[in-house]
C-alpha cells in the first residue's frame, strides 16, 4: 500500500523553525499498531493520520500519535492539518472575517479551525479550545521538580506563579522559573525525573518564565515529555491551551479579552510563536483560543 504524506513546520511562518508535523492521507485502512510504527519512523513530536469524517459537516477525522503513544488532542497537529487542508481547497470557503473553516474530528470533539485565506504554502490558523482547562492531579513538590530539571529549588516560582497542573484534553504540569537564564539551564535529569513522576502524575513539565524587558512575548517556555517519546518539544499547542488555566490562577486579569504571546523552542534552535487568546468573565476564564502559522515543507509517498 502506498500512502501520500506532507510535512509542515507549525507555529512559525519560516521553514525549519517551529514544530515539525507529518500528515498521512487516506489512512483509514491502517491499524493502530501500523500508525504507531509510522509515527516512530517519522520521529516528529506528532504525526497525524487523516481518515474520512464521521459527521456530515466534518472536513476530516484525525488521529494523532507521538513516537510513543496516541493522543486525544494536540494543538500543533490541529493548526498544521487545518492549514494543509485549506491550502488543498478543502475548507468551507471564505468566511465573512476573511478566513475559511476546516472542521477536524478528534477524540475530544470536533474542532473548527479558522484559516486565513490566501497563500499556497503558509497560512495562519486559530481555533477555540474544545474544553476549558480544569485542574489536574497536582505536580510533584518543588524540590522534586528542581531535582528532575537540574535547577535549584529557590529558582522555582515568581509572584503568584507556583507549580500547578491543568488539562484541557491532556494534562500538563506547569513549572514557573525565575528567569530565561534558569529556563535555558533546565534539562531532564535521570533518575530524578523518573523518581519525581513515579506517583502517577503526568510525566511532563511545561517550564516557563516571564518575558524580559524588550521582549515581544509575555512568556518563554520549554516542554519536556520523555514518556511521550519526546525529550523536548519545540511548540506544544495543547499545553498552551491548558496554560490559560495556569495564567488565570496566577494573575489577576480584568474581564475581557487578553492576548498572550508565548515563545517556545528557542533553546532547541526551532523558535516557535504561539498566540493564546483568553476571554475573562466574572474573574473566571470563559474561553480560550490558540493560533499560529504553519508552512509546508515536504510532500511524498510511503510504502506500508
Amino acid at each position: 500500500m502506498r500512502l501520500r504524506y506532507d510535512t509542515l513546520d507549525v507555529f512559525t511562518q519560516t521553514r525549519f523553525g517551529g514544530n515539525q508535523l507529518a500528515v498521512v492521507h487516506d489512512a483509514d485502512a491502517l491499524s493502530h499498531d501500523r500508525m504507531q510504527a509510522i509515527a516512530r519512523e517519522f520521529d516528529y513530536s506528532e504525526t497525524v493520520f487523516l481518515l474520512k469524517p464521521e459527521t456530515p459537516d466534518g472536513t476530516a477525522r484525525m488521529r494523532i500519535f507521538t513516537p510513543g503513544m496516541e493522543l486525544p488532542f494536540a494543538g500543533h497537529p490541529i493548526v498544521g492539518t487545518a492549514v494543509l487542508l485549506a491550502i488543498a481547497g478543502q475548507g468551507t470557503g471564505a468566511d465573512g472575517d476573511g478566513t475559511e473553516a476546516v472542521r477536524l474530528e478528534v477524540p475530544v470533539g470536533t474542532v473548527t479551525v479558522h484559516v486565513a485565506a490566501g497563500g499556497d504554502e503558509c497560512r495562519v490558523a486559530r481555533f477555540a479550545a474544545p474544553r476549558l482547562p480544569v485542574p489536574a492531579e497536582p505536580p510533584p513538590d518543588p524540590g522534586a521538580l528542581a531535582d528532575a530539571l537540574g535547577i535549584g529549588v529557590e529558582t522555582i516560582g515568581f509572584g503568584a506563579h507556583v507549580p500547578r497542573a491543568f488539562e484541557a484534553g491532556v494534562a500538563f504540569n506547569y513549572v514557573p522559573v525565575a528567569s530565561c537564564e534558569v529556563l535555558s539551564r533546565c534539562r531532564v535529569v535521570q533518575p530524578a525525573w523518573n523518581t519525581a513522576f513515579s506517583g502517577g502524575t503526568s510525566a511532563n513539565a511545561f517550564v516557563y518564565c516571564r518575558g524580559e524587558e524588550g521582549d515581544e512575548v509575555a512568556f518563554h517556555a520549554r516542554m519536556f515529555a520523555p514518556a511521550m517519546g519526546v525529550d523536548e518539544d519545540p511548540a506544544t499547542g495543547a499545553a498552551a491551551v491548558a496554560f490559560a488555566g495556569q495564567i488565570a490562577a496566577s494573575q489577576e486579569l480584568a474581564d475581557g479579552a487578553h492576548g498572550i504571546e508565548i515563545e517556545q523552542g528557542r533553546d532547541m534552535g526551532r523558535p516557535s510563536r504561539l498566540h493564546l487568546d483568553m476571554d475573562m468573565a466574572g474573574s473566571a476564564l470563559a474561553a480560550a483560543h490558540l493560533g499560529g502559522g504553519a508552512i509546508r515543507v515536504c510532500e511524498g509517498t510511503m510504502t506500508v
